[in-house]
């Protein structure tokens, strides 16, 4: 049975936008794709830190919200 979990990466930009990185596994590979511009690219190693490059890179979104 193949398993298919989602997670995502948040950042704000300067304007106060979120923008938001969703990191799609389905086995042992990962797809990310950004909701802001439609970006998506197939990323085995590292999705989460390719998510947080280009939203830092395409929307200058760099805030974590998670962040203390």
């Amino acid at each position: 049975m193949t398993q298919i979990d989602t997670s995502k990466v948040s950042r704000w930009d300067q304007h106060g936008r979120e923008h938001v990185v969703r990191v799609h596994r389905t086995g042992v590979q990962r797809t990310i794709r950004c909701g802001t511009c439609g970006w998506h690219r197939s990323a085995q190693f590292l999705p989460w830190l390719k998510a947080e490059e280009h939203l830092a890179e395409a929307h200058q979104a760099t805030v974590d919200p998670t962040a203390a």
